[in-house]
């Protein structure tokens, strides 16, 4: 089975996923997708796999959020998507893709459910 993971070192959760995952075994490709981030295409389909919007899966904590007013409804998804694309810190974290199914792993043991 093919398995990804987008990966913030830095963030505990994305470690402790990434380290749960592996003691289930798996290894997965590990993206850092704040220096590799996806293209917006292949965040549309990660999106379509977890079955939710660009805004639903946005950390809207983060500073840039309320700088390029990504709150605003009038925005499209795909002005969203490019906005997560351009500011992968946008991005929630981590995010664990198999083949057919995506998860985040908030919290980490979420993602056992998509293996």
């Amino acid at each position: 089975m093919s398995l990804r993971i987008y990966h913030n070192p830095r963030c505990s959760k994305s470690r402790q996923t990434l380290a749960l995952l592996q003691e289930h075994g798996h290894t997965p490709e590990i993206v850092e997708y704040l220096t590799s981030p996806p293209t917006a295409g292949e965040l549309a389909v990660v999106l379509g796999m977890l079955g939710l919007g660009p805004r639903d899966a946005m950390r809207k904590g983060e500073a840039v959020f309320k700088e390029l007013n990504l709150g605003n409804d009038s925005l499209t998804d795909e002005q969203l998507i490019d906005a997560m694309v351009a500011n992968p810190i946008l991005i929630e974290r981590p995010i664990v893709i198999t083949a057919s199914k995506a998860a985040i792993g908030r919290p980490p043991e979420s993602v056992l459910d998509i293996l």
